[in-house]
């Protein structure tokens, strides 16, 4: 395998430290921890306690330390301060593709695909049974809702507002004030549920409600905490005469800089993906793939058994079409 560690040796990912944020750092190795130096202080961090690490600005990392925390199945997220932008990212943590194969096998099945929609609309309204409704009635209901939140910021403020004006990939490029502020503050939800669904080992494309993009999951799970977070947010902004993207980016960074989020996104993701109770392994299974016995174990060689038999002047033999033969293409 291309990494050092045992997959037997390493920690699950439920017994780390979710995540440790870094910024104005430099970052190297000492033995098996990764050592974050600033001037006040030199903090040393066991590599293979710590799920994800989350590089914030004025950070250098040396190879050493990329190299351990891949190494010990960590995963390297680079972000804007506190998390709330993504940028990059390197290995998960999870050293299996179990969790990743289970979206994927929801995702590509219209039945299972609609439950887990279903269970994302049913996490917006507790009080409501979805389970009988269709895509275009759930979204009809999401909109109705959001339009309601709106205005019911909107007066609990005093902030005028005339309806979503938003421009993809420009999040102050257009609407209003607070328009502005509701797109700022949503990019920053967007980074740190990206940084989680990488953390996890999940795929940020494979979505369920949103489809067709790079970050189609992320969307997906964005959406069930802008009426916590990045709404009443936006508005109160507004009302205070706080207007530009840095006061969103600012004041949602302090707003979950106890971390409670990222550990909810988590939790949430694992119950849309494999409901309640149900875990999955972390582990590198290392097996290939068979048509009828499903999975069989990998790094042996499956023609020992046949190869033993040949002698020294036995040989296998591939050839192509003569020379002089038409080929199909």
């Amino acid at each position: 395998m291309w990494w050092l560690a045992n997959p037997q040796d390493l920690h699950r990912i439920e017994d780390r430290l979710s995540t440790v944020y870094v910024e104005r750092c430099h970052i190297d190795r000492d033995e098996n921890a990764v050592v974050f130096v600033n001037r006040e202080r030199t903090v040393r961090v066991p590599a293979a306690m710590t799920a994800t690490v989350l590089l914030g600005p004025g950070t250098r990392i040396t190879s050493g330390a990329v190299r351990l925390l891949a190494d010990s199945g960590t995963a390297i997220c680079w972000v804007g301060e506190r998390g709330v932008r993504m940028y990059a990212a390197g290995l998960g943590p999870s050293r299996g593709s179990e969790l990743l194969m289970r979206q994927a096998y929801l995702v590509t099945r219209t039945k299972e695909r609609l439950d887990v929609a279903r269970r994302m609309y049913r996490m917006r309204f507790p009080d409501e049974d979805v389970s009988s409704l269709v895509m275009q009635q759930l979204r009809g209901r999401e909109g109705a809702r959001v339009k309601k939140l709106y205005r019911k910021h909107s007066a609990r403020t005093g902030v005028p507002w005339s309806g979503r004006v938003y421009q993809p990939g420009e999040p102050f490029a257009a609407g209003d004030d607070v328009n502005r502020l509701l797109s700022a503050g949503h990019s920053c939800l967007y980074g740190i549920c990206h940084a989680a669904i990488v953390g996890i080992g999940a795929s940020p494309a494979l979505g369920f409600v949103h489809s067709g993009g790079a970050t189609s999951f992320v969307l997906d799970m964005a959406d069930l905490y802008k009426a916590e977070y990045t709404i009443p947010l936006a508005f109160d902004l507004a009302a205070r005469g706080h207007l530009n993207e840095r006061d969103a980016r600012t004041a949602f960074r302090d707003q979950v800089a106890d971390g409670a989020l990222m550990g909810r996104i988590v939790r949430d993701i694992k119950t849309l993906l494999l409901g309640d109770g149900r875990e999955v392994s972390d582990e590198d299974a290392n097996s290939l793939w068979d048509e009828t016995l499903g999975f069989v174990p990998g790094g042996i060689n499956w023609a020992s058994a046949a190869a033993d038999g040949w002698g020294l002047d036995s040989f296998v033999g591939v050839t192509g079409p003569e020379p002089d033969a038409e080929v199909p293409w």
